[in-house]
């Protein structure tokens, strides 16, 4: 029970290249793993801020013409969305592929 809870709590993992990893490299990992996670919150950033540009734009009522640029907007913010979580996910896949979690055994 104390070991699932350690890993439930757990942010990190332990990488061991398949060679074999020296301090540096694990370092290394776990800061790309970092700006990794950092770039898809500036994606998110920047979609919801594209939402709020569009909804204001949609919003407004003396220039009806500008409500078109709210609409691409809006549109433009789904699909920074997506391309950000996509290529979370291909980093990280990447990662995992170049370095695979160590198995630690439970000793007791």
């Amino acid at each position: 029970m104390k070991e699932k809870l350690k890993n439930l709590i757990k942010f990190t993992e332990d990488y061991q290249k398949k060679e074999e990893i020296i301090l540096r490299d694990h370092l290394s990992m776990e800061r790309t793993k970092l700006a990794n996670e950092r770039t898809l919150l500036s994606y998110i950033r920047t979609s919801l801020y594209l939402i709020l540009g569009g909804i204001a734009f949609i919003g407004m009522k003396d220039l009806a013409e500008i409500k078109n640029l709210g609409y691409f907007s809006l549109v433009l913010s789904v699909i920074v969305l997506v391309i950000g979580i996509v290529r979370f996910y291909q980093l990280k896949k990447h990662l995992k592929i170049m370095y695979k979690p160590m198995k630690i055994e439970a000793t007791e």
